[in-house]
């Protein structure tokens, strides 16, 4: 999913506030040199406007936004203080001889814009820094595989840097640590790795390598790609087949990163943007819909209108999926009778034709797919996409092979590939983990609106609810 690692290491939330700061810049300065008289002044707002895009290209190229560059405070002070010194001289060559516009702004504005957006650029590095450490925003939970003396030292180099993680712990490669109860991060054996995974919702797992006594972690390599797990090397350099890698470093330790799911910063970011602005737009133009459905369900029978399921999602974290109820408010104390109706192949799915179930207004709005419409709001918090794989239930999970695992490793969908791909014929559960997968190494946002188009369009066509 997403072949490009260019942007994988880049911190978005640090570019953001510079630009957000380079903004407050300028009104501090329009303020101040326009004596409150207006802050919209066009040639200023452009000029300023381009003055912080080149020096966020200049940060950039000086990979002042990578996570893994060590945070020492003259570093980081120099490295910016290379950036604004460039494209403030840059900025004034432009504005006063190319493009003779000593007139048009005057020396004292640009004085007081330098001034007060160097401060600020100052102030966006070392407090960005610590909301995102503090908050913990975007901490993806990890694990290391190593010995405890050199979990410790990578620990120590994990908060120098600008990697946002929880490291939950360390799995020894070989016997367990004298006094293992005492050892509050010790979380076990890697012969435990997978277990460990499911039970601390891990997203990637750091392995180190013994320059003395290498061993082969090919094998917990490739569980972490079954499962969907990012692997990042340590010291070591693997090949892995067609699994995407880059390699960058943490401290002394260079690091390979080998992923099957997405991690360009721009891409994750530019489909939750889309995620967000469509989400939106779907509550708004389905609301009248939503309305009327909800009263129609109210008064055919008892019970709640919103039928709230806890469901698995991204890495095995759980979230309560919102439907409309279709079905009588006992439907899940009915389905253990129904068990042996399923027609999915072992039972890793259930789907049953003429389900009894199904009250009259449910089979409607499963036929129109109308139940599914208040998922849009799971969309806009954050715990599903319009498309990616269809979000399990709690005991389909425990069901669950090695093997099934990746289809977790992204944000579950409303639709996806198996949804416009025969859902209704599909009935071996491996051919659903294939479609998902395939959506996974293939993913790009054409994909997902070409996806919503074939849903739209089976939708109309009067094909059966996906769920």
């Amino acid at each position: 999913m997403g072949k490009s690692n260019r942007h994988a290491n880049t911190n978005l939330l640090y570019m953001v506030f510079d630009v957000l700061y380079g903004l407050l810049a300028y009104v501090i300065s329009a303020l101040i040199y326009n004596g409150g008289r207006g802050l919209f002044n066009p040639y200023q707002l452009t000029l300023c406007a381009c003055f912080i895009i080149v020096y966020i290209a200049a940060n950039q190229n000086k990979n002042i936004y990578s996570t893994t560059l060590f945070f020492y405070t003259d570093r980081i002070i120099r490295f910016i203080t290379r950036s604004f010194i460039f494209t403030a001289v840059l900025m004034c060559v432009v504005a006063f001889y190319v493009g003779s516009a000593s007139n048009v702004v005057p020396v004292r504005f640009i004085i007081i814009f330098l001034i007060s957006d160097y401060i600020l650029m100052l102030l966006s590095a070392f407090i960005t820094r610590r909301i995102s450490r503090e908050v913990g925003l975007f901490a993806r939970n990890s694990v290391f595989v190593g010995s405890e003396q050199r979990y410790e030292r990578v620990k120590h180099f994990l908060s120098r840097n600008n990697m946002s993680i929880v490291l939950k712990g360390y799995v020894m490669e070989g016997e367990e640590p004298e006094n293992a109860d005492d050892k509050t991060e010790y979380l076990g054996k890697m012969s435990d790795l997978e277990q460990i995974v499911h039970d601390h919702a891990i997203d990637q797992v750091f392995f180190m390598q013994h320059r003395e006594h290498p061993i082969d972690f090919t094998d917990a390599i490739g569980l972490c790609m079954t499962l969907g797990v990012t692997v990042r090397m340590l010291h070591h350099p693997y090949k892995m087949g067609n699994v995407q890698n880059f390699v960058c470093s943490i401290g002394t330790y260079p690091m390979i990163t080998y992923h099957r799911v997405v991690l360009d910063v721009y891409s994750r970011a530019l489909k939750r943007f889309f995620d967000i602005v469509m989400s939106i737009i779907g509550i708004i133009l389905s609301s009248p819909i939503m309305l009327i459905t909800a009263i129609a369900i109210k008064l055919e029978s008892k019970g709640p209108v919103i039928f709230k399921q806890k469901r698995v999602g991204r890495y095995g974290r759980m979230f309560y999926m919102f439907k409309f109820r279709s079905m009588v408010s006992n439907a899940e104390q009915l389905k253990a009778d129904l068990q042996s109706k399923n027609q999915v192949q072992d039972g890793l799915m259930f789907k049953i034709k003429d389900d009894p179930r199904i009250t009259k207004v449910g089979k409607f709005i499963r036929k129109t797919s109308i139940d599914e419409l208040p998922q849009f709001f799971n969309v806009l918090i954050g715990q599903m996409s319009l498309v990616g794989t269809r979000p399990p239930t709690l005991d389909e999970v425990t069901r669950y092979q090695t093997k099934h695992w990746r289809r977790l490793s992204i944000r579950p969908g409303i639709t996806g590939m198996w949804q416009v791909s025969g859902r209704s014929t599909i009935t071996d559960f491996d051919r659903v983990v294939a479609l998902d997968t395939e959506y996974i190494d293939n993913w790009s946002l054409w994909l997902d609106i070409k996806i919503l188009f074939k849903t739209v369009f089976q939708v109309f066509a009067k094909e059966k609810g996906a769920f």
